[in-house]
């Protein structure tokens, strides 16, 4: 197997064609033609997930975020983009990442997280196309209470903890959401008729909202990192005698007290 056959399965589900104009998804690093005898599953491409691929024999890794993001001036060990890209050369791993392209697909990111909520007639919220776009929104099977929403979205998710702008006043029957940084889709979720909007990234004047609509940041990795799971059943079912690996060491940087 070739880098060029994990990349076109990932791409048959989440099409690099579909990314954000600023975005940087794709291959990162190495060659389509070399060989795969291992492929590492992350969130993050970081040194540790680089030292585990090797560990484990991986000599490929996908990961949702861009290792490459913005252009490299340096590239020196001390630094912590650098000390990867430099560790992943040496070892001749090749990483590919699946960004804005994963969370544009209803089956995604955000479709992930509607399913996790237990949602139905799940549709994109800030729709492109059939099925394409970022976001999702559905229907709660009962209404709410807006304290009660925010408990099933709390165990739902596993959360450690919620950021919320003050409760709704009526029940919460639909629920919009994007995942990592969607304060951008504020005004399209209660154009949707959400009562409730989820995302990541929430800044401080965004949390000043009307009676009928609420926000809730619940973290940029805790409303992506399903995505890793999705990478694994997507090339377990395109590979079934191929078994990607789900890194170890995939955590969030972020931690609460």
């Amino acid at each position: 197997m070739k880098v060029r056959d994990i990349i076109d399965a990932i791409e048959e589900f989440a099409p690099r064609s579909i990314q954000e104009e600023w975005d940087n998804s794709g291959l990162q690093l190495g060659s389509v033609d070399q060989e795969v005898h291992g492929v590492l599953l992350g969130f993050d491409c970081t040194p540790d997930l680089v030292q585990e691929a090797i560990a484990k024999g991986c000599d490929m890794i996908v990961v949702h975020h861009p290792l490459l993001f913005h252009g490299l001036k340096q590239v020196y060990p001390e630094d912590f983009t650098g000390r990867t890209v430099i560790e992943a050369i040496r070892a001749g791993i090749a990483v590919y990442s699946a960004h804005t392209s994963a969370d544009k697909v209803i089956a995604g990111v955000s479709g992930a997280l509607a399913k996790k909520l237990g949602l139905s007639n799940i549709r994109v919220l800030d729709a492109e196309g059939e099925g394409i776009g970022l976001g999702a929104v559905g229907e709660l099977p009962n209404p709410l209470r807006a304290e009660e929403a925010l408990a099933h979205v709390k165990q739902a998710l596993n959360l450690p903890c919620i950021r919320y702008s003050t409760p709704v006043d009526c029940p919460v029957s639909t629920i919009a959401m994007c995942g990592g940084a969607g304060a951008s889709l504020i005004d399209s979720a209660r154009a949707a008729g959400a009562q409730l909007y989820l995302c990541g990234d929430v800044s401080y004047h965004n949390f000043f909202t009307s009676g009928d609509f609420m926000v809730a940041d619940i973290g940029h990795f805790e409303s992506e990192v399903q995505i890793v799971g999705i990478f694994q059943s997507v090339l377990q079912k395109k590979f079934p005698n191929f078994a990607p690996l789900i890194g170890e060491c995939v955590h969030n940087p972020v931690n609460y007290l």
